[in-house]
């Protein structure tokens, strides 16, 4: 018996590379399976790197909306498979990286699992994602509250910057609200 699709939420960042590319195609491998589908992507922002050692490159950040069939953990090791398949490489905590996805919301699920914690626990501070997501679907809510709004007072929303390159990602162009 198979799961019911369940909303997601997932943030992707990139500070190392063809950065807008390696959106583009980590999209599309995320959504590369029928137990995922793409319901929006949001535009691509320009930020700077938050934590982790000076000097870093700054980010490109987008959030995508999926509904999956996926068990939490199941789609974490998704991820980390993508991450993977874009070179990742995990030596320095908050380091500059080819690729970072992380879910943000899982339907409602609350985890305090010591490997997936849901929703993700700095997501309500970060500004790199909390403003791609409430362009993405204005009406989203984190922890109760508005992600426009959390994103607002978020510490780096002065540093959030539009991304000029910016193209299509995997083929789907930036989305308003999604349902």
């Amino acid at each position: 018996m198979s799961r019911p699709f369940t909303k997601t939420v997932l943030a992707l960042g990139s500070n190392l590379g063809e950065r807008n590319d390696t959106l583009s195609t980590a999209v599309a491998d995320l959504v590369d399976r029928p137990e995922v589908r793409l319901l929006g992507v949001s535009p691509v922002v320009q930020t700077k790197p938050v934590g982790g050692p000076a000097g870093q490159a700054d980010f490109l950040n987008l959030v995508i909306a999926v509904e999956t069939t996926l068990a939490p953990l199941e789609l974490l090791q998704h991820c980390h498979e993508v991450e993977q398949k874009h070179h990742r490489v995990r030596e320095v905590r908050w380091g500059p990286r080819t690729l970072d996805v992380d879910i943000i919301v899982f339907g409602e699920l609350v985890s305090d699992d010591e490997t997936l914690t849901l929703p993700h626990p700095r997501a309500a501070e970060r500004a790199f994602v909390l403003y791609p997501w409430s362009l993405l679907d204005p009406s989203a809510r984190l922890n109760g509250q508005s992600v426009g709004e959390l994103a607002a007072r978020a510490a780096d929303m002065p540093d959030i910057r539009p991304f000029d390159g910016y193209g299509d990602v995997a083929g789907v162009p930036a989305t308003g609200a999604v349902e």
